[in-house]
């Protein structure tokens, strides 16, 4: 059983560096935006590559109402991994945790 206890809790810290790395990145690529970069820079795609996938749908999902000159998406988008790194993270450590005990 400490096999699949010890499983959980590296797939778990693997997720949650990946969620702090999705996190930086999308904050990144917020402070860009307000900087009015070039989009043929590399940089500038790579951010825009890695992070459209979790950001387009946010925008989608908003209601026009809080479509303002400023986009809230990054900000809903860094709550809802806050949210996914809080829950299921955690629920992995205390699965790995309890399966030690038993």
């Amino acid at each position: 059983m400490f096999i699949i206890a010890n499983f959980l809790e590296a797939l778990g810290r693997i997720l949650d560096i990946g969620i702090n790395i999705f996190i930086l990145l999308i904050v990144f690529r917020a402070v860009i935006s307000w900087v009015n970069a070039d989009p043929q820079n590399p940089i500038v795609q790579f951010l825009q590559k890695s992070t459209d996938p979790l950001l387009v749908p946010v925008r989608r999902i908003l209601p026009f109402s809080l479509k303002w000159a400023i986009d809230i998406s990054p900000i809903i988008a860094v709550l809802l991994l806050i949210f996914v790194q809080s829950f299921v993270v955690r629920t992995m450590f205390d699965l790995a945790v309890r399966m030690r005990m038993a």
